[in-house]
């Protein structure tokens, strides 16, 4: 009996393109004036409305892809649905189980209910967010340490069916390679989506191709892919002229609307959402500069205007 590998079992490794949802945050609080404690959308789980504005949300975005034929990638509103964040909200650990959990069979149901409907290729992603704020590092944990705080959440969406996970907006790699250790452990594959400032690197102040290699190198590869999120093609775009097989690593793209820094966009009160059609034309750049890219999507500030116009960008011959 021939077993097929996880990881080359995920469909956007297959050569047909797909497509992510925007910047879920910035648009339940700067677009449907919801009050998000934390950025922790996944409180909308626990509330009839919540569900059904993540679900527009989700069918949105399911839609660009399905005009462009592409696959979607449906992540999970599970950010910031880790135990210290959570503890901070008044979650315990099996209410965060739960939500883990929910959101996957969540996403599921509507999965199944879309490609009934349009015939669309989904992939149900389990959102992983850092321990720490994400723009900075704060205090470090080992990989082995990342692993244990990271295992509860991989574990629920493990056990929940969810076909991968992908961990965001990281700024370390040890708090990367321990979340690769804890998908290993729990037989998922995963990818790792690092976060840069304006010079290209992590806010720990690693260079991208660095932090990748030192990944791979303590994980054997494992990884399914890597990603870059929560950053302005303008802030990395530089660092992708750099030759060499780690790029072939990088098949994910979630950039920002703004071209500000983490910290002028933390200190910022208004949302910048920038101009779609440039985004849309960075990422077509951007889609020159690594030829394995197969999943484009967007971040902060981003919505189902960005999206639409990366989409089109990058996937109409």
């Amino acid at each position: 009996m021939t077993i097929q590998n996880p990881i080359t079992a995920l469909p956007q490794l297959a050569g047909r393109p797909f497509v992510s949802d925007g910047g879920l945050e910035t648009w339940l609080v700067f677009h449907e004036g919801i009050d998000l404690r934390d950025f922790a959308a996944f409180e909308l789980m626990t509330k009839p409305d919540g569900r059904a504005t993540l679900e527009r949300w989700y069918r949105r975005h399911a839609a660009i892809a399905a005009t462009h034929g592409a696959g979607f990638i449906f992540e999970t509103p599970t950010w910031r649905a880790n135990r210290d964040w959570g503890a901070g909200l008044g979650y315990d650990r099996a209410a965060l189980r739960a939500i883990n959990t929910d959101s996957v069979r969540f996403l599921h149901r509507l999965r199944d209910d879309l490609a009934a409907e349009t015939g669309i290729q989904g992939v149900v992603s389990g959102c992983i967010g850092p321990r720490g704020d994400g723009y900075i590092p704060g205090d470090r944990m080992t990989s082995a340490e990342a692993a244990a705080y990271h295992s509860a959440q991989v574990e629920a969406f493990a056990s929940a069916g969810a076909d991968m996970v992908s961990a965001m907006t990281l700024s370390y790699v040890a708090e990367a390679a321990g979340i690769a250790h804890a998908a290993t452990a729990a037989g998922i594959p995963c990818a790792l989506s690092f976060t840069v400032e304006t010079d290209g690197r992590l806010p720990s102040g690693e260079a991208l191709r660095d932090a990748i290699e030192a990944v791979d190198a303590e994980t054997a590869g494992v990884v399914a892919y890597y990603m870059i999120n929560c950053a302005h093609p303008t802030h990395f775009a530089e660092t992708l002229g750099e030759e060499g097989a780690w790029k072939n690593r990088i098949r994910g793209i979630r950039a920002n609307a703004s071209r500000m820094s983490h910290a002028e966009l933390e200190a910022s009160e208004t949302l910048d959402d920038g101009d779609p059609e440039d985004l849309g034309a960075r990422y077509k750049d951007l889609h020159a500069l690594l030829p394995a890219l197969a999943v484009v999507g967007g971040c902060c500030g981003t919505d189902h205007r960005h999206v639409e116009a990366v989409a089109r960008a990058c996937l109409t011959g």
